[in-house]
């Protein structure tokens, strides 16, 4: 998993940050990427990476703020031109739909490939044998989730030198033994939970949208591997934050330090803040929650 930040400003581009979008790509593990957020300019960003249109399969919109959305119908459009011939789902609040699909016919505009739509509430919002999606409502000034993709737990390693004990030579009966329960050798019955290290942990990315400091975000975010959180405006800010829906950095370090998360990645930050700020702001989180990073934009993060 690898997070590759797109656009990191709030509200209007400026000449350092362009509006909202992260791709978390699962290249590795799905042969994919899904793309979060798609503000305007997006598919210009994407031109300065590595990222392949063709290879997001999924994008999941936080909320229906321009600033968040305004990139989707050209990204959509030039998909067509770029090679993409997969089904493309989006999901995102009440509304997502219309609005697409109102742009892509008022430009007249045709798509190669098919496009899914879920609108989504609380809860799971989609499941494969990878991984499980789940969104939570934020509080902002429109309706906003946050998103937690949670990988399932994989299976430890093969203990081979356990096996050779046991008197199995290396072959592809250790790639049987690892994918069923139980394997018939030579006569002896291997189950596979006897020849198995530890069981992996899976990784949780918990990527929010616009929002105030919620504490009770806590349970929702809890043990994530990676917190992107907003950070528009300095703690300093915090009435300002508070009377426009949005956190301040040490806000977004508290829910990071209250949930036990092991990286909090800041986003979204105010264009009032210029580059020879961006050392006070990260700063300022790491008073409350010392493994803080800030991004920028084309910042890139593996998720470990």
């Amino acid at each position: 998993m690898n997070l590759y930040f797109l656009g990191t400003g709030a509200g209007v581009p400026s000449k350092k940050r362009n509006v909202t979008s992260i791709a978390l790509q699962m290249l590795q593990e799905r042969g994919s990427t899904w793309l979060f957020d798609c503000g305007e300019a997006t598919q210009h960003q994407i031109l300065h990476t590595n990222i392949r249109p063709r290879r997001i399969e999924k994008i999941f919109i936080t909320h229906l703020h321009g600033d968040h959305i305004f990139g989707l119908p050209g990204f959509l459009g030039s998909r067509s031109f770029q090679g993409g011939d997969s089904t493309l789902t989006i999901y995102g609040p009440k509304g997502i739909q219309a609005y697409v699909e109102t742009a892509l016919a008022i430009s007249g505009t045709n798509l190669t490939y098919g496009l899914e739509f879920y609108e989504v509430e609380e809860g799971i919002i989609y499941e494969d044998d990878y991984c499980t999606v789940t969104c939570y409502k934020l509080d902002h000034v429109i309706t906003s989730f946050g998103y937690c993709i949670q990988e399932h737990d994989k299976p430890g390693e093969l203990l081979v030198d356990k096996l050779r004990a046991q008197g199995v030579p290396p072959g592809p009966i250790y790639q049987q033994i690892k994918e069923n329960p139980v394997v018939t050798f030579e006569g002896n019955v291997l189950h596979r939970e006897d020849y198995l290290g530890e069981q992996k942990s899976g990784r949780k990315v918990c990527i929010l949208g616009d929002t105030r400091y919620m504490n009770k975000l806590k349970d929702f975010v809890k043990d994530a591997d990676v917190l992107v959180h907003e950070a528009t405006f300095s703690k300093n800010e915090t009435d300002l934050a508070y009377n426009y829906f949005h956190s301040t950095t040490q806000q977004a370090a508290q829910l990071a330090s209250d949930a036990n998360v092991k990286e909090l990645i800041l986003t979204h930050i105010s264009s009032r803040y210029q580059d020879d700020d961006l050392e006070e702001l990260v700063n300022e989180a790491r008073e409350q929650f010392a493994n803080t990073k800030i991004a920028t934009d084309f910042s890139q993060f593996p998720v470990l």
